[in-house]
């Protein structure tokens, strides 16, 4: 009776978020069937569930990197960064596409979420991109796809949920982001070529514009060095290096002279709207998760499929269907609370590295939000550039393909995740 209730439950959740219901609502319903339906469990639980969820030392990491992400959007980093970007690849074939992606790998690197950055660059970059010559839909397919970049708010409910090193998950998605940054400036430069798409100039690089834009750039890169390296060698937590981020975008903003009262004030505001949402979802999950804990449907799942399934890279390619057709419809942060319970634990019982599937699930995910149709990254794109969805879909047919690549890649290659960890740890 009790897993017919779970079932559901799980139905519930499925019907809700097909008819566009909030996520956060969606989640917190299936929680709330199950209560109500199962005798001997008060519906009081469910208000200590979500509590619990969201009263995590870790997840408080969440609003500081949301917050210095917006900061140094305000201070003037973001622009540094990007003429840095364009120094770097002006003589490149299609040049404002390989800025677009060099942006959004180092910013991935300083902002905690793909979803903020990739409404960035599609106000900055695309209408840039469209004057020079860019089809509207290709200039808004790759900020999608280049936004993708493992974010660091992924990385942290991954690593609060499954209890793994926050800080290895973070050097891990170094080796992932140039790995998806050289992928995607290999499909520019050959799709530019073809389409014609000429670099923003052919003669020799200027060695004192070059030491200019390095020099202007260097300040911003090196916070990804003072987080990770932080973290590393045991002066900061994952939480403690999200405060650091916020200081050192102030303390830029206050160098750079770009950054006013008015911009904290925003900044604050919009970091307490972007965190509620999250928040909301890690609650209304985490209260469903406890429910699956409950009736034990990790272990019954993991049973299951360790008996029928002997090859643990057959499981992994599983893993990635299933994860694939999740994204299409389940929100990624929602998916991930309510799933890695679940799926963590079959992955130990073959013997995967936790740091390997970690990334692996992370970035099938990350997949999901530019897979029709519920990728919120297509739509926070297609928002601001006002391409039409349908031209969108089309023009990612060649993006899908590289992506699917690289996460067969990523499943039969640990050495891509876990390489640059070994190194450091």
């Amino acid at each position: 009776m009790q897993t017919y209730i779970v079932l559901i439950a799980c139905v519930i959740l499925l019907l809700c978020l097909f008819f566009r219901v909030p996520v956060y609502i969606s989640v917190f319903a299936a929680a709330l069937t199950y209560f109500l339906f199962q005798t001997g469990s008060s519906p009081a639980i469910i208000a200590q569930r979500i509590g619990g969820g969201i009263q995590s030392i870790p997840l408080l990491a969440i609003p500081f990197f949301i917050c210095a992400g917006i900061f140094m959007n305000s201070s003037g980093v973001t622009k540094r960064i990007m003429n840095f970007c364009n120094v770097v690849t002006k003589r490149m074939t299609g040049g404002l596409g390989q800025v677009n992606v060099l942006l959004s790998t180092l910013m991935g690197g300083l902002s905690g979420s793909n979803l903020a950055d990739a409404a960035m660059e599609a106000k900055i970059l695309v209408p840039e991109m469209e004057e020079k010559g860019y089809s509207k839909e290709f200039s808004s397919v790759l900020t999608a796809t280049s936004a993708m970049i493992p974010p660091g708010i992924g990385m942290i409910l991954y690593g609060s949920i499954a209890n793994v090193s926050i800080g290895k998950l973070f050097v891990a998605g170094i080796g992932i982001g140039v790995l998806l940054c050289i992928s995607l400036m290999i499909m520019v430069h050959f799709i530019s070529k073809k389409r014609g798409y000429q670099p923003a100039t052919k003669e020799k690089q200027d060695p004192e514009e070059v030491k200019s834009a390095v020099k202007q750039a260097i300040l911003p890169l090196c916070l990804p060095i003072l987080i990770i390296g932080g973290i590393r060698i045991g002066i900061v937590t994952p939480t403690e290096a999200g405060t650091v981020a916020i200081v050192y975008a102030l303390i830029l903003g206050i160098i750079y002279k770009e950054l006013k009262m008015s911009d904290v004030v925003d900044g604050l505001k919009e970091s307490v709207a972007t965190t509620a949402s999250i928040m909301m979802i890690v609650g209304g999950a985490s209260a469903f998760a406890w429910v699956l804990t409950k009736e034990r449907i990790p272990q019954q799942l993991t049973e299951v499929i360790t008996s029928s399934i002997s090859n643990k890279y057959v499981f992994l390619i599983i893993v990635i269907l299933f994860l694939l057709v999740v994204g299409m419809f389940i929100e990624g942060n929602a998916a991930m609370i309510v799933l890695v319970p679940l799926l963590a634990p079959v992955a130990q019982a073959y013997g995967i590295n936790e740091i390997h599937f970690a990334m692996l699930f992370i970035f099938v995910m990350a997949v999901g939000g530019v897979t029709p149709p519920m990728g919120t990254l297509i739509f926070v794109t297609c928002g601001v550039t006002k391409c039409d969805i349908k031209a969108f879909i089309k023009e990612s047919m060649p993006f899908y393909i590289m992506l699917l690549i690289l996460m067969l890649g990523i499943a039969f290659i640990p050495a891509l995740s876990t390489g640059l960890v070994n190194l450091v740890y």
